[in-house]
């Protein structure tokens, strides 16, 4: 199984995507620093994630969220949650 995933930065409010095949190892390395990309960012918080059956499709979901329609429909998405 891979997940696809998005954090947001508590500092700067801004998100961050990405894909892993062990989501709880992968949030921890964001929140302990050791990944570059989320060092300076801290706190981070997991605000949403999608399983998928292989790795090909994470990285599809992945790219979609950090183009245009996707951050648009990840916008939506979250929104709902919110409301819940």
């Amino acid at each position: 199984m891979f997940y696809t995933y998005v954090l947001l930065s508590k500092k700067d409010n801004k998100s961050h995507i990405g894909f892993t095949n062990d989501l709880k190892r992968r949030i921890d390395e964001h929140r302990r620093g050791k990944v570059f990309a989320t060092k300076n960012r801290r706190p981070l918080i997991l605000v949403y994630y999608e399983a998928c059956l292989n790795e090909k499709d994470a990285i599809k979901r992945e790219k979609y969220f950090k183009k245009r329609g996707g951050k648009i429909k990840l916008r939506y998405i979250l929104n709902i949650l919110n409301r819940a």
